[in-house]
């Protein structure tokens, strides 16, 4: 039964045509009409076809410069042996001459410029004192040790690391004055003439600025492996385990085998900071050919020889 009913709002069969799609948009994978070709591609396109093909080309300049920098490479693990740049480098030598210790020290008109270490005595910063026998060599030194109040006992050997010190000259006779001071301090500390200049901490830093007094002067190369073996001896080497000290040792026999000296055929900074650290170990048994060779070649120089004397 209907509820209602509603008359029909047309009579007859009537045709309606209806929609197939909401909207059309062109066909963009037909092929451009003439007015499209007459008007010129889209600048976007263009600006996106000009930017790949920069990419492209910055793409095989880097290819290149990698192609040509593998051909320098000449060991299976990619690592580019220095040692042989060097040793094929004229400059490698460095150039001897004396420091200019007004441009790294300052001038100071009327006084001395002294530097002065904190060292503890536990551990005797070797390096430092065969640097000054070796500043000593080139310059006028007033020397001088001292014992600070929180250091209860000194054995005598530190406190004539120096030797017997006659100071026969004034103090203004002098071109440099070095003092140690055997204190309680966690590392050594350095500071020169200046009093309120932050200290340099580190026998490693040390060595190196003590090192640039006597006036040899590397180029990059040699100056970043010099750099290199000074922080492989104290922080894998005397700081380091077991395992690392043979590493270290291994890495040491492999490149006296190729020269005389640790970087190239001169003694430098390298050579002494790890001497000593193999000396501070106290482990001598195992040590390859080429480096008991080296340790009998620093220890038969002055220097070394003095430093020696304070082991026994």
């Amino acid at each position: 039964m209907l509820m209602y009913k509603v008359q029909p709002y047309s009579s007859g069969d009537m045709q309606v045509d209806l929609p197939s799609c909401m909207y059309r948009v062109p066909n963009l994978h037909q092929p451009l009409t003439a007015h499209h070709e007459q008007e010129g591609a889209d600048p976007t396109l263009q600006a996106f076809e000009s930017r790949q093909e920069d990419i492209l080309k910055r793409l095989y300049e880097l290819k290149a410069a990698v192609d040509g920098l593998s051909k320098m490479i000449q060991t299976p693990d990619a690592d580019l042996d220095v040692t042989d740049i060097i040793q094929a480098d004229e400059r490698a030598a460095p150039a001897s001459c004396k420091a200019d210790l007004d441009s790294i020290l300052g001038k100071d008109y009327g006084a001395l410029r002294d530097i002065v270490i904190n060292a503890n005595p536990s551990v005797p910063p070797l390096s430092l004192l065969i640097l000054h026998n070796l500043l000593c060599e080139q310059y006028q030194v007033l020397s001088a040790v001292h014992t600070h109040s929180s250091v209860a006992h000194i054995p005598e050997p530190l406190l004539k690391c120096f030797g017997e010190q006659v100071n026969k000259k004034s103090r203004q006779d002098y071109q440099l004055g070095f003092t140690l001071i055997w204190k309680d301090v966690p590392k050594p500390q350095m500071k020169f003439s200046i009093q309120n200049m932050c200290p340099i901490e580190g026998e490693g830093n040390i060595a190196r600025f003590l090192f640039s007094l006597l006036g040899n002067v590397y180029n990059a190369v040699t100056a970043t492996l010099i750099d290199s073996w000074v922080d492989t001896a104290i922080f894998q080497f005397r700081e380091g385990s077991n395992k690392e000290r043979a590493a270290v040792l291994r890495a040491m026999n492999s490149a006296l085998g190729k020269s005389p000296w640790l970087v190239g055929s001169e003694l430098t900074i390298a050579d002494i900071v790890t001497w000593c650290a193999i000396q501070q170990s106290g482990n001598t048994t195992a040590i390859p050919a080429n480096v008991q060779k080296w340790m009998k070649s620093c220890e038969n120089l002055t220097s070394f020889n003095a430093v020696l004397k304070l082991l026994m």
